[in-house]
C-alpha cells in the first residue's frame, strides 16, 4: 500500500510507502512508538547491539537500526506526517 503525494504540478505524482526498512524488516510507520536518539551502550562484552539505535514498536517489540536506517526512518515519519514545525512564511505561535 502506498500513499499518493502530489508533487509540484497537478499531473506529476510521487508515491511514498508506509513501510520503512530496518535491518531486514519492512516496518509499518504507524507501528513505531519511539526511536532512540542515542546509540545503545551497555558495556557487556557479548552485546551485539552496541552502537545501534532501538526502534520501539507496539506491543513492547523492538528492532535495532544503524544510524543511516534511523535517519531514514525519522525522515520517513516526518514526511508521512506532513512535515514538522512551521512553514517559513508562518510566524511563531504565541506562548
Amino acid at each position: 500500500m502506498t500513499l499518493g503525494i502530489l508533487a509540484n504540478s497537478a499531473t506529476e505524482y510521487t508515491t511514498m510507502s508506509i513501510f520503512c526498512r530496518v535491518d531486514d524488516k519492512n516496518i509499518p510507520l504507524y507501528r513505531i512508538m519511539w526511536v532512540a536518539a542515542t546509540p545503545h551502550f551497555c558495556g557487556h562484552d557479548d552485546c551485539q547491539r552496541e552502537g545501534q539505535y532501538e526502534v520501539r514498536l507496539e506491543q513492547g517489540e523492538a528492532v535495532w537500526a544503524t544510524k543511516a536506517e534511523r535517519d531514514d526512518l525519522l525522515r520517513a515519519i516526518e514526511e508521512w506526517q506532513g512535515g514538522v514545525g512551521l512553514d517559513d512564511d508562518e510566524e511563531e505561535l504565541p506562548e
